[in-house]
């Protein structure tokens, strides 16, 4: 006769980014939850009976409402609080498992008020193509995988509405992406001097972040723009830069059903769909030439 073995069940990668917003300065919790449980299960696998089974959605709208009652000090006290919570308020839970990752960030230093812009720890992959028949230089250089967020000045109303039209107007949003971008280098020929490939890159890749963190955005669009006339503006040696841009959406999470208000402090992270922005940003009188399937590699 067949027997149960080893079993248990929860909500895997329950994505939660926990804003603590302490005046201008803000901070950022950006963590990958799963939980599993395991106990007195026997009769939901047997006869189906569900008497003993907390639904994962539950698990899932606990680690959410626990980033706001708890908060975030840490992944380990995070995941503490939540084995307790589940093993101690349900009798037939022997025994919780609480995997927690946690994306880091650093503070992006710029210029304005406030400390609310971020770049995510371990970031990008710096990349070139170079090309040349024997005459002719075409250097073509860049980056991808840096994610970016400001955790508030970014907007997104007034847009087109129609019968399918259900986003709402948002006046205080996150605004986050993860930059593709490639630039374009004048230098084309060994009679030019060469440019200063190490300074160039860390050069402009400040000035995308400086661009991201200063701008007030109405738009990924705007912000886009902003950045990539910034590199323009202040490195002479390019002629254009090309992005692709994905909106990583943060959606705040309805606490209401669990009778807690959500001040702008606790969301979903959506990895998809995502909306896609791209664009190239040129020099004056020079012509685009970076293809668009470039900023995917």
């Amino acid at each position: 006769m067949p027997i149960l073995g080893q079993n248990q069940y929860g909500k895997a990668e329950n994505r939660v980014v926990k804003i603590t917003r302490d005046g201008a300065t803000h901070h950022i919790r950006d963590l990958n939850v799963s939980v599993s449980l395991s106990g007195d299960m026997d009769e939901v696998h047997y006869s189906g009976s569900n008497a003993s089974v907390l639904p994962t959605d539950t698990t899932k709208n606990t680690v959410y409402a626990f980033a706001k009652e708890h908060g975030v000090e840490s992944p380990e006290q995070f995941g503490i609080h939540l084995a307790r919570h589940f093993v101690t308020s349900q009798e037939p839970i022997h025994r919780a498992r609480i995997r927690v990752e946690e994306y880091g960030w650093e503070r992006i230093e710029h210029a304005g008020k406030g400390a609310h812009s971020f770049v995510r720890k371990g970031q990008e992959t710096r990349v070139t193509q170079v090309a040349y028949d024997g005459e002719s230089w075409e250097v073509v250089s860049g980056l991808k995988d840096l994610v970016v967020m400001n955790s508030t000045d970014s907007e997104f109303w007034g847009f087109v509405k129609d019968k399918y039209t259900t986003l709402p107007e948002a006046y205080d949003r996150i605004l986050a992406t993860e930059v593709s971008a490639r630039w374009r280098f004048n230098w084309t020929d060994d009679e030019q001097e060469t440019p200063d490939w190490e300074q160039s890159y860390g050069e402009t890749r400040r000035h995308l972040l400086q661009a991201f963190a200063e701008t007030y955005s109405l738009s990924l669009q705007q912000t886009l723009y902003q950045m990539g006339s910034r590199v323009i503006d202040n490195r002479g040696e390019i002629d254009e830069i090309r992005f692709s841009l994905p909106n990583k959406h943060h959606f705040l999470v309805d606490l209401e059903p669990f009778g807690l208000k959500n001040d702008n402090e606790v969301y979903y992270a959506a990895d998809r769909p995502y909306g896609l922005i791209e664009a190239t940003v040129l020099r004056d009188g020079s012509t685009a030439r970076i293809p668009a399937d470039l900023t995917t590699l």
